[in-house]
């Protein structure tokens, strides 16, 4: 980034607090593929890079700042999109595999790589010109059940880290869109787990509905029944 670590790290955490704070209200859920090829939308792009490089991304794959990736708050993961920087014309390809950004008035961050080829290292950020061009259905993900017992009450895990950092942005990408996102803590046999958790669902079928549109965005949805540990 242009700015300092020391800097970055502080808007990130105001980032991530503002992502937070939007997870308590109501959102309008749209359907994973409804409206998206063919979409023409001019945004604010911004880069992320070493800090990140190494981390897992909100879809699960690890993050390289070499590769044609991208973090947009909406599109699902496995997303194409032709990138145009409307300064110099200069364009490139990417896909979207994580969530963000997290600071106000920025759409879309792109991998070092995709930055750097059409322009926006220097400036930092840059308007450009997003195109959705597909999608690489792979990332669709099926539901996983963590027991067969289909009475009582469920929550639904998308993520267990040992890294608290890795939990708490997580958190972050999933309060973009979905309500009730909690942290837990778990000590597995000496090592603590992070776990990110929707719910509680009060029935078997509310959770898998959830789950099977966390899944059509490209999350790995477990169905876990509450007080179980997985």
């Amino acid at each position: 980034m242009k700015t300092s670590a020391g800097i970055f790290c502080r808007c990130l955490f105001r980032g991530i607090c503002l992502a937070l704070l939007l997870a308590s209200c109501t959102t309008t859920h749209r359907s994973p593929d409804a409206g998206y090829p063919g979409d023409r939308i001019y945004a604010v792009a911004s880069w992320y890079g070493a800090d990140f490089n190494g981390r897992p991304t909100a879809s699960g794959e690890v993050f390289n700042m070499y590769a044609n990736t991208c973090a947009h708050r909406q599109y699902p993961f496995g997303t194409r999109l032709k990138v145009t920087h409307l300064s110099n014309g200069r364009t490139a390809e990417c896909i979207v595999n994580d969530r963000g950004p997290f600071i106000e008035g920025r759409d879309i961050d792109l991998s070092y790589a995709v930055a750097k080829e059409i322009g926006v290292i220097g400036p930092g950020t840059s308007k450009v010109l997003l195109e959705v061009t597909g999608r690489d259905r792979s990332y669709i993900r099926q539901v996983k059940v963590q027991s067969p017992d289909r009475k009582g009450q469920f929550v639904i895990q998308v993520g267990a880290f040992t890294d608290m950092m890795n939990a708490v942005r997580l958190k972050a990408a999933l309060g973009l869109k979905y309500d009730n996102v909690t942290i837990e803590e778990t000590d597995l046999r000496g090592t603590v787990f992070h776990r990110v958790r929707l719910g509680t669902f009060k029935s078997f079928s509310r959770a898998y509905g959830v789950a099977e549109e966390l899944g059509q965005e490209g999350y790995q949805p477990i169905i876990v029944k509450s007080g179980l540990k997985v």
